[in-house]
């Protein structure tokens, strides 16, 4: 399947303001204009088998306050320490404030990346931290490059969420021909 418009597409999402959500809506409404479906559905209403079901795996996650994981996602931490997702292509997006939680932006996204990494995904989707001010991120490589997956900043930024969902989009789709093709 080298084609994302062949794949089975899977977007998980948890929430508690509906940002999160919104964003996931945003992300389906772009992947739709590329003649991709995705099926879109909350933390709380999935299980080991949505997994299966799926080629490629679009997963979001807000940080809460100081570092904190949603709610719903750690409710299915067991869940998602389980999964064997070897030849499965996962991205992430996460949402955080990084102005007022500077030291802790987009950690729910580190979090559930390593989770990610743990279960044999094979992680695309990682974004670039030009044009973010943060002192800190569990949701960032070492050396501040790129996030591990696309950083929202509905808080602060709000007024490039749209751009920024769209040049992703377009790189995902470009990353998981290119990761099938390998």
């Amino acid at each position: 399947m080298s084609n994302l418009a062949q794949a089975r597409v899977g977007l998980i999402f948890g929430t508690d303001t509906g940002n999160t959500e919104d964003v996931g809506e945003k992300i389906c409404d772009e992947l739709a204009t590329m003649g991709i479906s995705v099926d879109m559905t909350n933390i709380t209403d999935i299980d080991e088998s949505y997994f299966e079901r799926h080629d490629f795996i679009i997963m979001g996650i807000p940080t809460w306050d100081f570092g904190g994981i949603q709610e719903d996602w750690e409710d299915q931490y067991g869940m998602l320490n389980s999964l064997d997702l070897s030849g499965k292509t996962v991205a992430l997006y996460g949402l955080g404030d990084q102005l007022g939680y500077g030291d802790y932006f987009l950690d729910a996204m580190g979090w559930l990346h390593e989770i990610m990494q743990k279960v044999n995904a094979n992680m695309i989707g990682y974004w670039p931290t030009v044009g973010y001010d943060f002192e800190a991120s569990l949701g960032c490589s070492p050396d501040k490059s790129h996030f591990f997956g696309l950083a929202i900043d509905e808080d602060q930024q709000f007024e490039q969420t749209d751009a920024r969902v769209s040049h992703w989009v377009k790189q995902i789709s470009e990353e998981y021909g290119a990761d099938q093709a390998a």
